[in-house]
């Protein structure tokens, strides 16, 4: 129940869970990260630019991961199911492209080839929804945690620090982009910027409107149960008002029998 109206993101976290422990199984870690100057330079294995986020390599990250995907299910309940799962596919696209060219044209000869290695994980995808998260879900409380005895007695609404309700969803995803930093850093800021590249319309106008087809989502099904679901009320609309004119036929009938038999009575009397 805890998935109602939100199919795409059920879908992302029982995938997510499923392709992690598979790889964990079939020992294929090591298909799904990237060493720039083995995998891109010298095997020229571009492939994995495409594959690297769809698992994680370690069970922590993949319950946090999971966690924060549950977290975001409110944003496909305002989206709609369609409008999400196109956001989930440009975004995957999008990252999947710059965050390893970063890594390989900027920032590995920058660092002297320090900066090489970048982490399975779809950390981007999750950056890029929290930054819709970010600016259309408003917090709803605030509080505050003292740091010291002192601030509690002298002035509590002064000092400390002050935190939302959705505070701890960002910690959540905060852990993602420092468990295998610089690498996982990267890709959490990449996520970030393409996330509210979408939402500020930077980038193509037109690939922003364009949609998924709705068989992906199964709106085609949905579509065809809304349909059923019309012909049954019409149909049971249509009985109903056959029902009642069929009642008033009759009432109307006895009623003229009567009127009938009343004047043939008075005949008879005269």
């Amino acid at each position: 129940m805890s998935f109602t109206n939100a199919p795409v993101t059920r879908s992302l976290v029982y995938g997510l869970i499923g392709m992690s422990i598979a790889t964990s199984l079939l020992d294929i870690k090591h298909y799904f990260y990237i060493l720039v100057d083995l995998h891109l330079w010298r095997f020229h294995q571009i492939w994995r630019a495409l594959i690297y986020q769809l698992c994680y390599t370690n069970s922590s990250e993949v319950l946090f991961a999971s966690m924060t995907l549950y977290n975001m299910r409110i944003i496909e309940r305002m989206w709609g199911s369609r409008k999400f799962a196109t956001f989930i596919f440009i975004t995957f696209l999008f990252t999947s492209i710059l965050t390893p060219a970063l890594l390989a044209l900027v920032l590995r000869p920058l660092t002297l080839g320090f900066f090489n290695y970048l982490p399975a994980g779809p950390t981007p995808i999750l950056f890029a929804l929290l930054a819709q998260y970010h600016a259309i879900i408003p917090h709803i409380y605030k509080y505050k945690v003292v740091t010291s005895l002192s601030q509690a007695t002298s002035s509590p609404t002064q000092g400390g620090l002050t935190f939302s309700d959705k505070s701890y969803r960002y910690l959540l995803a905060l852990q993602l982009a420092f468990f295998q930093w610089p690498g996982s850093l990267l890709g959490a800021l990449v996520g970030w910027v393409v996330g509210y590249a979408w939402r500020m319309e930077v980038l193509p106008r037109s690939l922003i409107r364009w949609r998924l087809p709705g068989w992906v989502v199964g709106m085609r099904t949905q579509r065809r149960s809304e349909e059923f679901e019309g012909l049954r009320r019409r149909l049971e609309g249509e009985n109903a008002t056959t029902a009642a004119a069929t009642g008033v036929q009759g009432q109307d009938t006895s009623e003229g029998g009567r009127r009938r038999a009343m004047g043939q009575q008075g005949i008879l009397g005269f």
